[in-house]
C-alpha cells in the first residue's frame, strides 16, 4: 500500500485515534532494550494512516519504550507528505517510511533505481541535507501487484506479467482488469505497465472500482480475470489470491525502512542498534500476516506489533 498513498498531500494535522498519546510500559527489555539505553528519554513515533505502516511505527515505539524511553503516539497521520513533514521538522523523531516513495514523491526522481540496496542507498545520501537519517531497509517491499483466482490464473497458465502481455495479444477477451482509481492512471501503475511489457488490453476490459473491492471481486473470479494488489496486503493469503511474479521488475521497490529525524539518532546513538534487528525481520510474507490480523481479523494495530515483538523476543510483557 505504500504505492498507493504517494499522491496523498492531506496536511499534517490530520492525526488518528492515538496522537498524542504515550503508549503504556507495558513491554521491557528482551533481546532489545538491556541496560534501558532510552531511560528517561521522551521520543514521538509518526505513521502514515494505513495498517502496515501503523504497525511498523508501533513496533518502533514499543521497542524504544522497552528501551526505558517515553513514546508518544503520532500514528495515523493522513497523506504521506504529512508524515513525513513530522520528521523533518522534528515534530517526531522517527517512522517507517518506503524507499520508493522517498525517492520519486519527495527527492523528485522520476525513474525508480532497479537495485534495492542501490535505490536504499541513494535516498540515504539524498535525505541526509534534509536532517534525515535512513537505516537498513527490511525486505518488506510493498509495491504493486496483479493477482488473480487461483483457478483462474491456473486456467490460462500465468505466472508472469509476461504470460498476461501474450495473452493480451493471443486472446485480448480473456484479460480482464480490476483496478483501483489510482493504479489506472498512475504511470507506475497500469499506463506503465502496459507500456513496459507490452499489453493490448482493451478500456472495454478494465474495471475500476474502491481498492478494497478489488480484492473481493477478483477472489470471486466473474468479473476480473486479475487485478491489481498491493504485495504485502494480509487479504491476498486469506483470499488466497495467486500474485503473478513482475518478471521485468517494472514495478518500483518499496523497501520499509527507519526514517529518522537526525538529530534525535545524535542524541540517542543506542537507536540503531535497536532497529535494525527488526527491520532484519520483515519482509512479505511477516506483513502479510500482520496486516491480515488487522484487516481481516479486527485487531488492534498497537496489540498485533506487540505480540509480534514478543514472539520474536524483542521484548517481553510487563
Amino acid at each position: 500500500m505504500a504505492a498507493a498513498t504517494l499522491l496523498t498531500t492531506v496536511p499534517l494535522a490530520g492525526c488518528g485515534l492515538h496522537s498524542g498519546t504515550v503508549i503504556p510500559s507495558d513491554v521491557g527489555p528482551g533481546t532489545l532494550g538491556q541496560g534501558l539505553p532510552l531511560k528517561g528519554v521522551t521520543l514521538t513515533i509518526a505513521s502514515k494512516n494505513f495498517t502496515e505502516n501503523v504497525i511498523l511505527a508501533e513496533m518502533m515505539g514499543l521497542v524504544w519504550t522497552a528501551a526505558g524511553a517515553t513514546v508518544i503516539d503520532r500514528t495515523n497521520i493522513s497523506g504521506s507528505i504529512g508524515a513525513r513533514q513530522a520528521i523533518v521538522s522534528g515534530t517526531a523523531d522517527g517512522m517507517y517510511e518506503y524507499t520508493g516513495t522517498a525517492w520519486i514523491t519527495y527527492l523528485g526522481n522520476t525513474k525508480p533505481i532497479p537495485d534495492p540496496q542501490r535505490q536504499w542507498q541513494a535516498v540515504r545520501d539524498a535525505d541526509v541535507k534534509n536532517g534525515l537519517t535512513w537505516l537498513p531497509q527490511s525486505r518488506l517491499n510493498d509495491t504493486y501487484a496483479l493477482a488473480g483466482n487461483a483457478a483462474a490464473v491456473a486456467k490460462y497458465h500465468l505466472k508472469n506479467l509476461s504470460d498476461v502481455a501474450a495473452l493480451s495479444k493471443s486472446n485480448p477477451s480473456a484479460v480482464t482488469l480490476c483496478v483501483d482509481n489510482e493504479f489506472g492512471v498512475r504511470d507506475d501503475g497500469l499506463t506503465g505497465m502496459e507500456k513496459a511489457y507490452g499489453m493490448q488490453i482493451p478500456k472495454s476490459n478494465l474495471r475500476t472500482m474502491d481498492a478494497g473491492i478489488v480484492y473481493t471481486t477478483v477472489a470471486a473470479g466473474k468479473s476480473c480475470l486479475l487485478g491489481d494488489v498491493y504485495s504485502t496486503d494480509g487479504r491476498i493469503p486469506a483470499l488466497k489470491l495467486s500474485v503473478l511474479d513482475d518478471d521485468k521488475r517494472f514495478f518500483p521497490n518499496y523497501d520499509a525502512a527507519p526514517e529518522l529525524y537526525t538529530k534525535a539518532v545524535r542524541e540517542h546513538p543506542a537507536i540503531p542498534g535497536l532497529l535494525d534487528p527488526v527491520s532484519a525481520k520483515l519482509d512479505n510474507t511477516v506483513a502479510q500476516d500482520l496486516n491480515g490480523k488487522v484487516d481481516v481479523q479486527g485487531e488492534d494495530p498497537r496489540a498485533v506489533a506487540r505480540q509480534w515483538l514478543i514472539d520474536q523476543h524483542f521484548v517481553v510483557p510487563k
